[in-house]
């Protein structure tokens, strides 16, 4: 992509994606500023109880790489939106799997009580089906209603795709926990995969399919509703994005996630939680911004492998 080009040798053997100002071929690399930071994310840890064959955070039954965030510290978080006047609306939870942070419904609880709506990603399966947790949720349901939504990740319409991708079995289970949900009244919205071949039309109508068979609310024309994410493999090559890029791909800057989200997450070891540029990039220090809301407010710039193709290229949201 043309764009205005730095004198290259000063950049000699400068490699794709690894220069945080510009790209392997000298041209000046995009970022997004902070435009209206309307969704705060938290990642409630990368425990999980599946062990998924792409998982783009390496969750799993062993990994605590990042840990279970606090109550107070999500509290001290929302304080600290209100202090910054931040014009957030949305609070997501995600992990792992968020409920298996045993504080999860107090979390959650929090937020509701502040008038925000919450997106919690889960698979659906036995944690979020302890007695305790659905209990949990009814008495959240009862109190806040359709502020609260559940995103189910059911990465395809067809059993066979979606065991391939979380173990034989997990789509049946997937699909009694989205029962659950649906007879207490549980407002749903589903995440699914495209690495299988299918457009755009025939997932959705897929997906129509199975939620008229079983019942569940959930509109296969909203995006929201129904997001289906590119998937994320950094052994794709994606060209790195420009300045000049914007114009070129039609894109605006608003487009991209980072222009309205951040992510809190607690890594093993340390006091504090720390807030980074996006959902997708937890092991990447560049992506990390400092502990407060205040340090997290500054520009992105757009040096990875997944900021090409699953936000700019892709058009994907973390929050629909």
């Amino acid at each position: 992509m043309n764009d205005q080009s730095f004198d290259t040798n000063q950049y000699e053997l400068i490699g794709k994606f690894e220069h945080p100002d510009i790209t392997a071929k000298g041209e000046t690399r995009a970022s997004v500023p902070l435009i209206a930071a309307t969704t705060l994310w938290f990642n409630t840890g990368t425990l999980c109880n599946i062990e998924c064959l792409n998982c783009y955070i390496e969750s799993s039954p062993q990994n605590d790489a990042l840990v279970y965030i606090t109550t107070a510290e999500v509290v001290d978080y929302l304080d600290q939106i209100k202090l910054r006047k931040w014009p957030t609306t949305e609070i997501g939870f995600t992990g792992g799997e968020p409920f298996m942070n045993p504080e999860i419904i107090d979390m959650t609880r929090a937020c509701l009580a502040r008038g925000y709506e919450v997106l919690i990603l889960t698979n659906a399966m036995l944690p979020m089906m302890r007695k305790s947790v659905k209990a949990g949720l009814v008495a959240l349901q009862d109190e806040f209603g359709d502020k609260l939504t559940l995103r189910v990740s059911l990465d395809h319409f067809k059993s066979e795709y979606h065991d391939k991708e979380r173990g034989h079995g997990s789509y049946n289970v997937t699909l009694k926990g989205m029962e659950w949900l649906r007879d207490n009244g549980i407002n749903m919205a589903v995440a699914g995969r495209t690495v299988w071949g299918d457009s755009d039309a025939e997932s959705r109508a897929g997906y129509k399919a199975l939620f008229a068979e079983y019942g569940f609310d959930i509109n296969t024309d909203s995006a929201s509703e129904t997001v289906l994410f590119p998937e994320m493999d950094e052994a794709v090559e994606v060209p790195e994005i420009t300045t000049a890029c914007w114009d070129i791909l039609n894109k605006k800057q608003s487009d991209v996630m980072c222009s309205s989200s951040r992510m809190v997450v607690k890594r093993k070891g340390d006091e504090k939680p720390v807030v980074l540029a996006c959902t997708l990039l937890p092991y990447s220090p560049e992506f990390e911004l400092g502990e407060t809301l205040a340090e997290a407010e500054g520009a992105v710039k757009l040096n990875h492998k997944h900021c090409a193709k699953f936000c700019v290229l892709g058009g994907a949201s973390c929050s629909g």
